[in-house]
């Protein structure tokens, strides 16, 4: 942590909600704060206003990190996301060090900062190769490779919710067909438990949900599960499959140490990961000659976007290219 004597705040912004934490020398999180993502028009404005009052005051923030779901360039701009389009082009980053000039900013991809979080603070410390995979309305993903986060050359590695695995599949917001996001993330599930509901399949399901199938949603099957509804687990397992496709693809190119599965859908526990281990193991090339490859849930839960956002403010933010040096200056990597 290098925040020099002003607080550390980051902040996970998510498509309906957006979590914000405080974090002390040690990256723990001291204080925190939840509430809707406010609309384009007043986003600054919301974000200038929740860091402070975690701060206590303006001036009183060293470093402020915001995590955002979708392609941030190199000057911590909004370039696409189909979760938040009201924000692309807005230039965040730019923004918040207008309101923030003494503290250290960074602005980017959502699971990027959950990766560097988990690999910091969470279930990958110690690891220097791992594949984070965030999975909530949409499938976000973090790199480090070799113990350095892993952006590419425009900043927008990771975008891992965007492989096409079914070019025949349903269409997904970003334009595209049949992307990973589209069959395995938590509106993945929702829309193949509404397949089964309309089939007359899955009724416990349908119950929770008053009884109309068109109104079956991700957490109804997980609360089902949960319940060990028969059909609802063999709807998780459906997915889990869809999931550990996705796993193998990324690890035959990236060999990580670790991988780690994170976000609101990873918090159905064993009854997602343990299927989704299972096909792993199978789909993955050359399984038993990768020792100690394990695919675990995150330690850091719903907070790894926001501890990861704040931790790479503190370690140097995010470099302004084309700016007046003092620009530079306060915002080097």
């Amino acid at each position: 942590m290098n925040s020099g004597a002003g607080a550390t705040v980051g902040v996970d912004v998510g498509g309906t909600k957006m979590l914000a934490v405080r974090l002390d020398s040690a990256g723990e999180v001291v204080a925190e704060r939840k509430l809707p993502t406010p609309a384009a028009a007043d986003f600054i404005d919301a974000m200038a206003g929740v860091v402070s009052d975690l701060a206590g005051a303006p001036s009183a923030v060293g470093a402020v990190g915001l995590g955002v779901p979708g392609m941030v360039d190199s000057t911590g701009g909004l370039r696409s996301s189909p979760h938040l389009p009201g924000l692309v082009g807005l230039p965040i980053a730019r923004d918040l060090a207008a309101r923030f000039p003494d503290a250290r900013v960074w602005v980017g991809n959502d699971a990027t900062g959950a990766g560097w979080a988990e690999h910091s603070l969470g279930a990958a410390v110690g690891v220097d190769d791992l594949l984070m995979v965030t999975l909530g309305t949409g499938i976000g993903g973090g790199i480090v490779a070799g113990g350095r986060l892993l952006e590419g050359a425009h900043r927008y590695a990771g975008e891992v919710g965007h492989i096409i695995i079914d070019p025949n599949g349903p269409p997904c917001p970003c334009g595209q067909r049949g992307c990973w996001e589209r069959m395995a993330s938590g509106s993945g599930l929702g829309r193949l438990a509404r397949e089964w509901a309309t089939a007359g399949r899955a009724p416990g399901v349908v119950a929770l949900a008053g009884g109309d199938p068109e109104a079956v949603r991700g957490e109804h099957v997980t609360t089902a599960a949960a319940s060990r509804d028969g059909d609802a687990i063999k709807l998780m397992g459906e997915l889990a499959w869809w999931l550990a496709l996705g796993l193998a693809n990324l690890t035959n190119v990236l060999d990580p140490g670790l991988v780690v599965v994170g976000g609101g859908l990873a918090e159905a526990g064993e009854v997602l990961i343990a299927p989704a281990r299972e096909a792993f193991a199978r789909l993955v090339e050359g399984h038993r000659h990768r020792p100690g490859l394990a695919l675990v849930v995150a330690a850091l839960g719903e907070r790894a976007g926001a501890v990861g956002a704040g931790l790479l403010a503190a370690r140097g933010g995010t470099r302004l290219r084309g700016q007046p040096s003092g620009w530079r200056a306060r915002l080097r990597r």
